[in-house]
């Protein structure tokens, strides 16, 4: 059903709406409130993150859906229960006209399908991260949020709120730093244990799992879903799927868009692509993620992100220019730099409430186009650590340079019936 004959159908019934306490903001369009202050949403997976975003201020839940039977139960009797519809087929939620945002909190290797869906259904998208698993899924999502005109955020906030991690301050000091030119340029950010960024290596796979028999209450062919069939075991699905390249790329796939996306930002790259990816790591698993030593990431421009496996150098910068150094907990070896900072002007502001992003038709901070790009990095450096070389790699064609088989992951085959639309 397309967007305009649900909504067609819904004016329809119009005598009908008031059976109804909220009305959609997405029927009604910009510059109509709804009977209630409140936005409808509608949550797809509900393991610990989709459960714990069920109360979120300003929204409330209309519709839950999971293959899970027991999460299913327990997020209907987190959510109150009266009222709620759940559902097993995420397909069935979105065309819902009563849901105004969707939230995808499932593995990543169905966040491109369902964005996609979702945005062809007409419904604003709140998507955890990595944005997806794939470089070519980001770039499907990020051309069908354009299309069908829908508003989009990605769960990673540090971009502009809260202490990001080790250097005991938000990004927007930083930001402000580098716009200022008192580092220099090009800049090298190192993003190690020493920096105050844990690579999370315990998400790592097993390569000798043995075949167990689904749980009653799993649809384990409907988790699966696009993914290549795998025979079950326990340690692929729920909280340690992180370990499969079929579904997430460890550590990496788990913290990296937490960690780079900020340095995107702060950078002003949140248009651009590096130009090669460089991996010091062991051969992969074809199937369970591994740990790596050190990936490198350069710009056309000689700016450079450095991916500190190891952690062997102490006392190293954060970041690093030709003329000073910021450190962890914002030290840095330019005297009186909060002073010399005053006198420049702070960053560009950001629409950071997604709420007000859907009410007002705005952009979010961290939306389809910039999330794209800082997802990308990710999926640059998983790609060259399963083919276990480093890669060149064209920013605007988004795509590997003389690589065949780099360039085979870019759109990776899904497994029947399952198709990336658009």
């Amino acid at each position: 059903m397309t967007t305009l004959q649900t909504r067609r159908s819904f004016i329809k019934s119009a005598a009908a709406l008031s059976l109804f306490s909220i009305v959609p903001r997405h029927v009604l369009g910009k510059g109509f409130l709804a009977p209630s202050d409140q936005l409808t949403k509608g949550i797809i997976g509900l393991g610990g993150m989709g459960r714990g975003h069920i109360p979120y201020a300003g929204t409330r839940v209309v519709a839950l859906c999971d293959v899970d039977e027991t999460h299913l139960k327990q997020g209907l009797e987190l959510a109150g229960g009266a009222g709620i519809k759940t559902f097993k087929d995420y397909r069935e939620l979105i065309q819902l006209p009563e849901v105004d945002i969707v939230h995808i909190a499932t593995p990543p290797h169905w966040h491109g399908l369902m964005a996609i869906d979702a945005a062809r259904a007409g419904k604003d998208i709140w998507c955890e991260k990595p944005m997806t698993r794939t470089i070519g899924e980001g770039k499907r999502v990020k051309e069908a949020v354009e299309q069908y005109g829908r508003m989009f955020r990605l769960n990673t906030w540090f971009r502009f709120e809260s202490t990001f991690y080790g250097m005991k301050t938000t990004v927007r000091p930083i930001k402000k730093l580098v716009e200022s030119g008192l580092l220099g340029w090009p800049l090298k950010v190192t993003v190690s244990k020493h920096t105050g960024f844990d690579w999370k290596f315990y998400w790592v796979g097993k390569t000798n799992l043995e075949k167990q028999p689904v749980p009653s209450e799993l649809d384990y062919n409907a988790w699966l879903g696009p993914a290549p069939y795998k025979p079950y075991n326990a340690h692929r699905v729920h909280g340690t799927f992180r370990g499969y390249w079929d579904y997430d790329g460890g550590g990496l796939g788990d913290m990296g868009q937490h960690y780079l996306d900020p340095i995107q930002y702060f950078l002003g790259k949140d248009n651009e692509s590096p130009i090669s990816v460089e991996i010091d790591a062991p051969q992969q698993h074809p199937e369970a993620v591994g740990t790596w030593r050190r990936i490198e990431y350069t710009y056309a421009d000689g700016c450079k992100i450095i991916l500190d496996g190891e952690g062997k150098d102490e006392g190293i910068p954060y970041i690093e220019g030709p003329n000073g150094k910021l450190y962890p907990e914002f030290k840095s070896d330019i005297p009186d730099l909060k002073k010399k900072l005053d006198a420049f002007p702070d960053p560009s502001p950001q629409v950071t409430d997604f709420l007000e992003s859907v009410r007002e038709r705005k952009p979010f901070a961290l939306n389809e186009q910039n999330g794209y790009r800082s997802c990308t990095l990710i999926n640059m450096g998983i790609v060259a650590l399963r083919l276990g070389r480093s890669l060149k790699f064209d920013p605007d064609r988004q795509e590997f340079i003389d690589d065949e088989a780099a360039n085979r992951l870019i759109d990776q085959p899904m497994r029947a019936p399952w198709v990336m639309g658009s």
